[in-house]
């Protein structure tokens, strides 16, 4: 383990295995990533330039690509993730300065009320049961006055992969999402008073469907509840690809969907 991070989470914590999934993937996950960098990129986009002197938490930091940007532009950042093995890919990127890095579940945040001037999350909270805990747990730590900015996926996401599997098998294979209405319950329970959600719909173009699989599993979103155990026959794979030809378009591509929610949250 690298000295520079601290390990609090709970023996007892039942993200176990999201954590392992993840771990995984982490030596690879930049290859597999470039949806999740878009997202992250829209995300940074509605925090100034300029952010010296601010301390940031960016929660499920992953391998570190946002907090290098939120390190550059001069904000003390402090990283969360629940796989050991990504905080380790992000310290070797963004390194020491203004830089922290903890082990730890965004629903039992280890820290004080009122510590930071913001909250970044990019696709990590569609991993918590209850979005209201950790929503509740950023709101408990940002200091009065400030802001989260948040990115999750919502129900829509990879419908063409989900629609694909059902024609081969009834068991889950593509994780289910939240609701917007779900979210904004959420964020009400949470207490936030003023919020700004934008929701885009975004695609990315695959020549096969197993090259989508293949970026699930190597970001590590492959820990899917009430999925089958063990290996995934070829024979099954191929009836999946045939399957999901049904949405290739004019140019030859087939589309993986999702529909994000882009949150700017005010304490």
């Amino acid at each position: 383990m690298i000295p520079a991070i601290t390990t609090v989470l709970s023996e007892q914590n039942d993200k176990t295995a999201i954590a392992q999934a993840f771990s995984k993937a982490a030596a690879r996950y930049d290859q597999h990533a470039a949806f999740q960098r878009d997202v992250g990129l829209q995300l940074l986009d509605k925090l100034p330039q300029k952010l010296d002197g601010w301390r940031i938490l960016d929660l499920g930091c992953g391998t570190g690509y946002c907090s290098q940007v939120l390190q550059a532009r001069g904000a003390n950042v402090v990283c969360v993730d629940l796989s050991l093995a990504m905080l380790q890919q992000a310290h070797q990127r963004c390194g020491h300065e203004r830089m922290r890095y903890l082990q730890a579940d965004g629903e039992a945040l280890p820290f004080s009320s009122a510590e930071f001037d913001a909250v970044f999350s990019s696709l990590a909270l569609q991993w918590c049961d209850n979005l209201a805990s950790p929503l509740t747990e950023i709101y408990r730590v940002l200091k009065p006055g400030g802001q989260a900015y948040l990115s999750t996926l919502l129900e829509g996401s990879l419908i063409e992969l989900q629609q694909s599997w059902l024609k081969v098998d009834s068991y889950q294979h593509v994780n289910r999402f939240m609701t917007i209405n779900q979210v904004k319950i959420a964020l009400a329970q949470a207490g936030y008073q003023k919020i700004h959600l934008d929701l885009p719909s975004i695609t990315v173009w695959y020549e096969t469907a197993f090259s989508l699989m293949r970026d699930l599993k190597g970001i590590g979103a492959n820990h899917v509840p009430g999925r089958a155990q063990g290996l995934t026959r070829r024979h099954t794979l191929a009836q999946v690809e045939q399957a999901y030809q049904l949405f290739r378009n004019h140019q030859g591509l087939l589309p993986a969907t999702y529909q994000v929610c882009l949150g700017v949250l005010h304490r």
